[in-house]
């Protein structure tokens, strides 16, 4: 009799189906243990997420496996600050209730950046560009508006996101906030979240940290604002990574270099594309990018790669706080369109069906 309980109760679990929008969707099996359980002696292990992850059998997979969200869009300048006088914060606060209800981890994303910055925040009534004193003071109304109401809900915030530029005689990007303002917006982003919410960790997040010239920029920023007395408090690397890069000599140093600032270090937005870096924006006539299958070959490489990463993330773990992948599945990822649209990828740890791949396996296995 126990015997036939024990495999009715295995299919149960692994079977078992929910109702979401009139179509019948199973629900992932459980497995041992989540990723947050693996790492719970490490640190927390987030998802960014969208509206719709938040149902259904994405809702049962964020649960199991993570302790941690980033709204991945919804508190986004130009989705919650549309209008000088209109804020839309329907979406921003069901992600927050969400991760409330299920006692998750919040970090903000993002308060200042050159990209979906809404055209307002620049103009005044008749079309001008407003001036830098103008500019300074809708910020501060920004995000005093957005960090004030999220006090206590969101432990961490991106303050400002991709100031550096990627160009090598440049320093920082040539932004419509550089322009009007120079590198003041910076330090007074930090300035106005920190007022709006002492205890939240501030970060600075940006990506190409593999890059030296940029990584060097980088930290040449972070030493800047710490000089001036600037509460940052943590930087965000935001590791959009492939299956050939960084090379794990490489990736020691970059994370040995940016641990040596003395501030939080967080792994925002990892993701790993199946398509090797030095040619990711190729689609021409290499078979390699034609065939965008998620064959053997890119299967195995994603799996070294992964278990590389992980591995020197746990080696810095004192310096780490936390790991955030960049979407939840191979279902959808926002690499789908970048830097080609409509090319398949694969660069997550659960395939389109919310099943663990052989990467997820690479992870966890270390000893605990």
């Amino acid at each position: 009799m126990r015997i036939i309980y024990n495999c009715f109760l295995i299919v149960f679990i692994n079977i078992i189906t929910i109702h979401a929008g009139g179509q019948q969707v199973s629900k992932p099996p459980l497995f041992n243990g989540g990723l947050k359980d693996y790492y719970h002696n490490y640190f927390p292990i987030g998802v960014a997420v969208s509206l719709n992850n938040l149902k259904g059998d994405e809702s049962a997979l964020i649960l199991h496996q993570f302790n941690s969200l980033t709204p991945e869009n919804v508190m986004k300048m130009a989705a919650i600050h549309p209008k000088e006088n209109l804020y839309y914060w329907k979406d921003a606060d069901s992600v927050v209730a969400y991760a409330r209800r299920n006692g998750l981890k919040v970090r903000g994303h993002n308060l200042c950046w050159h990209q979906q910055t809404p055209d307002w925040m620049f103009k005044d009534s008749a079309g001008k560009q407003v001036t830098k004193e103008v500019l300074l003071q809708r910020l501060k109304e920004h995000i005093t508006a957005v960090v004030s109401r999220y006090k206590g809900s969101i432990y961490a915030w991106d303050v400002v996101n991709e100031a550096v530029s990627d160009k090598g005689d440049e320093y920082l990007r040539n932004s419509l906030w550089y322009q009007k303002c120079g590198e003041d917006y910076i330090a007074k982003a930090f300035e106005y979240a920190h007022e709006a919410d002492p205890d939240a960790i501030l970060f600075y997040n940006d990506y190409g940290e593999i890059n030296p010239a940029k990584r060097k920029k980088i930290i040449r920023l972070i030493n800047q604002l710490k000089a001036a007395n600037v509460p940052v408090q943590g930087i965000g690397l935001q590791c959009h990574w492939s299956i050939d890069t960084p090379l794990k000599n490489q990736l020691d140093s970059i994370l040995k270099e940016f641990a040596s600032t003395g501030l939080n270090v967080q792994i925002t937005e990892l993701d790993i594309s199946v398509y090797p870096a030095h040619q990711q924006a190729v689609s021409g006539k290499d078979l390699f990018y034609t065939d965008t299958t998620f064959n053997p070959k890119r299967e195995s490489l994603q799996i070294d790669q992964y278990k590389t990463c992980f591995q020197l993330f746990r080696k810095y773990k004192a310096a780490i706080t936390g790991i955030t992948f960049w979407n939840l599945s191979d279902r959808h990822s926002w690499l789908d369109n970048f830097p080609i649209k409509g090319r398949k990828d694969y660069p997550l740890l659960f395939n389109t069906n919310l099943q663990p791949k052989k990467s997820f396996d690479a992870i966890i296995s270390f000893p605990q």
